[in-house]
């Protein structure tokens, strides 16, 4: 109809209220997205668990389980000691220097949960803080030395942890031996200027050696036992008499062997004179 005027909304306020909705929109969708309160951190916790990051950490996972020697040594596993393998080749694909220090971190296996990554060199335990932190970092060396065919592949590839006793255990990085049993665990932690760079897993838990208590024998003796306790009662006995013979002897012959002083007869000088020289007449007459 062309007599007819309808009227038409005006452009400027249709936009308006297209902004206006949209705005609505977002807030609603951020209302929805985005909860409130503790339930926040719980969904960014889970989440970075999902991906896999650790929270609070950028350090690239390096899938290795630290192990001990396979090579047949002697003390591979003492009372202080203990011998892993060296990780070589383990470290060659970072993009770090070879300055840049990789640690062994020792800890107690019931201390691993409460292990935090140093961030800078001060920040690392010394064997003084293990009996505190239930941890410390020891061992350190470099992309270098780990470099498979480098200088360590030439020699007896195995690391022995607690093997330095000139250190003191209060100074960083000291190799100092090992106080207790255990259990024990151990992963190596890159480190550089920034950081922490990398870290493997845990190992499996090691103990060492014990030492053994002699304990007496209780309870009756059997027959044969008695029969040989007796038997060599009685050789022991004859050997204590025959040592004290032999000792009687040998007194008795250094006796005998030794001279008995004579004391000498006084000489008796019989008193003389001459006459010719006692006598002035006898002289004088001839």
């Amino acid at each position: 109809m062309e007599g007819s005027s309808l009227p038409r909304p005006s452009t400027d306020s249709c936009r308006h209220c297209g902004q206006n909705s949209a705005r609505t929109d977002l807030r609603m969708l951020g209302l929805a997205v985005r909860p409130r309160g503790v339930q926040s951190w719980w969904l960014v916790l889970l989440l970075l668990q999902l991906i896999g990051v650790p929270p609070g950490t950028g350090l690239e996972h390096i899938s290795y389980v630290p192990r001990l020697s396979s090579v047949t040594l002697a003390g591979k596993l003492t009372q202080s000691t203990f011998t892993l393998e060296q990780p070589l080749g383990l470290f060659d694909d970072l993009n770090i220097s070879n300055s840049d220090p990789i640690w062994l971190v020792v800890a107690h296996s019931n201390a691993i949960q409460n292990f935090t990554v140093p961030q800078k060199t001060k920040d690392i335990p010394a064997p003084a803080d293990f009996s505190q932190k239930g941890y410390y970092l020891t061992l350190r060396a470099n992309q270098k030395l780990y470099r498979r065919g480098g200088q360590a592949s030439k020699q007896l590839p195995v690391l022995r942890v607690g093997n330095d006793t000139h250190c003191s255990w209060t100074k960083v990085g000291c190799n100092h031996p090992l106080q207790g049993s255990g259990p024990y665990r151990v992963k190596f932690l890159v480190m550089n200027k920034e950081g922490p760079v990398a870290e493997t897993e845990w190992s499996k838990e090691t103990r060492l050696q014990q030492a053994q208590v002699l304990q007496a024998v209780t309870g009756p003796q059997s027959a044969g036992t008695v029969v040989i306790i007796a038997i060599l009662s009685v050789l022991l006995a004859i050997l204590l008499a025959a040592v004290l013979i032999m000792l009687t002897q040998a007194y008795c012959e250094s006796c005998r062997n030794v001279p008995v002083p004579i004391p000498e007869e006084p000489l008796s000088m019989g008193r003389y004179s001459t006459h010719h020289m006692g006598d002035p007449s006898a002289v004088g007459g001839s």
